[in-house]
């Protein structure tokens, strides 16, 4: 299971370290891409193909699912991990991002999310403010 936030530092090779206590749970290769709300999604790849079989199966005339797609399987690199359990963050990926030396990476049950450390504590503040409210509007769906 993927869960839990750590403060890692990406080296000047563009190499992240997985923190151990998730290595295990990741796998020797996993699928990184663009995420949501300006951060980076890493699947392992047994949950990566569970992700394409829901994309694949959108509609294709509809432009947000287009959209989607492009975003998530476009900007989709696999990697894997050294022998240090480390990645590489392509070029491209690193600025979408807008990562720096400083990142967080959050484990989120089914994948990881990676965000520049600055943007992730605003986002972190934010959502722990309206904790109550998330959660009331998410119990109207059962949650």
């Amino acid at each position: 299971m993927l869960i839990g936030e750590y403060t890692h530092i990406i080296d000047t090779k563009k190499r992240l370290a997985i923190p151990s206590k998730i290595k295990k749970d990741l796998g020797d290769k996993a699928v990184i891409t663009r995420g949501l709300d300006s951060c980076l999604f890493v699947f392992t790849t047994k949950e990566w193909q569970k992700l394409v079989d829901k994309l694949s199966n959108l509609p294709f005339g509809d432009k947000d699912s287009r959209s989607l797609k492009r975003l998530m399987l476009a900007g989709a690199s696999e990697v894997s991990l050294d022998g240090l359990g480390r990645i590489l963050i392509p070029d491209y990926l690193k600025s979408y991002a807008g990562l720096k030396k400083n990142v967080v990476i959050a484990g989120v049950y089914d994948r990881l999310e990676i965000w520049d450390k600055s943007k992730w504590e605003i986002f972190k503040q934010q959502s722990e403010k309206e904790a109550d409210n998330i959660a009331e509007r998410l119990g109207e769906l059962g949650v």
